[in-house]
């Protein structure tokens, strides 16, 4: 497994997120009223700020291009996330979960998520590490996705219940109402779970979805496991608040889906440049291929989202201005 940082850099930040994911359940487990505005805010200031300050300890210990490389996967990672709230406001809208149980529901189904993302980024190093050709098959993968996140019809997001879900219907005793935010209850004398675990699946099943096109991009920016762990990590544990902030402004990033679809072009055509340079080419015909370093990366993944996002705005304003 490749990774710059030495054994007991991974004990000590599993740990560390350990404790925050407790941390957080405590919270989540003490609070009896729907998550506010202002909590959100609270929150999402401090899991950037977080992420924020273990890559300057990144960048620290273990060097400026490490560093560089944990900031360019954490943004990307992050945006890619932004564009999966759509499918969680139709998850919670569909399985009708009560408002004050979805911090719950986001929060359970993101850790599981997370776990089963690590097992892909394992498994992609590996693959990697085995076969150089890995390259080309990430590349076009993302260039495809980049194509048809393109021509996605943003009015309608769309989420099917998968056959996994359907099969938990049927092996696991569900009670027909939510009871609260309680995951299992006794009914007529044997344990029953409550739909808010249907739920749950629903979430953590859509996140590893949405891995199979977040995972090979992030392998276009390092190769490093660590690097590619914690962005993950820090971008998904940051992203429940964000639902609850921005859940009512997603419609108004009209133009994120083109910025989402640059950054993935843009990362795929990089890998296929570096399977090209394994492979002992450095031109095709007379036009040399370029070395795209990781800043040159951050640089064009930073001004790719706050062009979409000045656009939206931009186009949010005219269009107010058409209707008054």
């Amino acid at each position: 497994m490749i990774s710059a940082v030495p054994l007991s850099a991974w004990v000590a930040t599993l740990a560390f997120l350990a404790v925050i994911v407790y941390v957080d359940l405590r919270v989540i487990a003490r609070r009896d009223h729907e998550v506010t505005l202002s909590e959100s805010v609270r929150w999402v200031t401090f899991y950037v700020a977080l992420a924020l300050a273990f890559g300057a300890v990144l960048a620290l210990t273990a060097g400026g291009h490490t560093g560089a490389e944990f900031f360019s996967g954490y943004i990307t990672e992050y945006s890619l996330s932004v564009d999966n709230l759509f499918v969680f406001v139709i998850i919670m809208a569909r399985f009708a979960v009560p408002p004050l149980a979805q911090d719950k529901v986001l929060y359970i189904g993101i850790v599981l998520s997370m776990v089963m993302r690590a097992v892909f980024i394992l498994a992609g190093a590996a693959l990697i590490a085995a076969a150089s050709w890995t390259f080309y098959l990430f590349g076009v993968l993302l260039i495809y996705t980049a194509v048809t996140l393109l021509r996605e019809d943003d009015d309608e997001p769309d989420f099917q219940e998968y056959r996994l879900l359907k099969a938990l219907r049927r092996v696991l005793p569900l009670t027909r109402d939510y009871h609260g935010d309680r995951l299992a209850v006794r009914e007529d004398g044997r344990r029953s779970y409550t739909p808010l675990v249907i739920a749950i699946a629903a979430i953590g099943l859509a996140n590893v979805v949405f891995a199979l096109d977040s995972i090979p991009a992030i392998f276009g920016l390092t190769q490093d496991a660590f690097v590619i762990f914690t962005a993950n990590a820090f971008a998904l544990m940051g992203l429940r608040q964000l639902y609850f902030l921005v859940g009512g402004l997603l419609e108004r990033l009209v133009y994120l889906n083109i910025g989402l679809s640059a950054i993935l072009a843009f990362i795929g055509v990089k890998l296929i440049i570096e399977a090209l340079h394994g492979s002992q080419i450095d031109h095709l015909g007379s036009v040399p291929l370029p070395e795209i370093g990781i800043l040159t990366s951050l640089g064009f993944i930073v001004v790719v989202l706050a062009a979409a996002a000045l656009a939206s705005l931009a186009k949010n304003r005219i269009d107010e201005r058409a209707n008054a």
